[in-house]
């Protein structure tokens, strides 16, 4: 009876992993930054009862402030 072929192995190196490099300070402070603000767009808005910061958009100006704060979670993704 005829013998079947052996297998070849798998003869490739199993590729290291990349380690990830780290944000740099200015990443870090947009990302902060944008955060911070978001917040006190929404916090100045409701404390001046809708005269600041911009009044003619009246209620818009929560989503612009939710708007900076999600950019800057957005950007936690990234942060390692």
């Amino acid at each position: 009876m005829p013998e079947s072929k052996a297998r070849k192995r798998d003869t490739r190196q199993p590729e290291t992993a990349k380690v990830a490099e780290p944000i740099g300070v200015v990443y870090k402070s947009i990302m902060f930054g944008l955060l911070i603000l978001g917040f006190l767009w929404i916090i100045t808005f409701y404390i001046t009862e809708g005269a600041f910061p911009i009044e003619p958009i009246q209620y818009w100006n929560i989503a612009i402030g939710f708007g900076l704060a999600l950019i800057g979670f957005l950007m936690m993704t990234r942060w390692r």
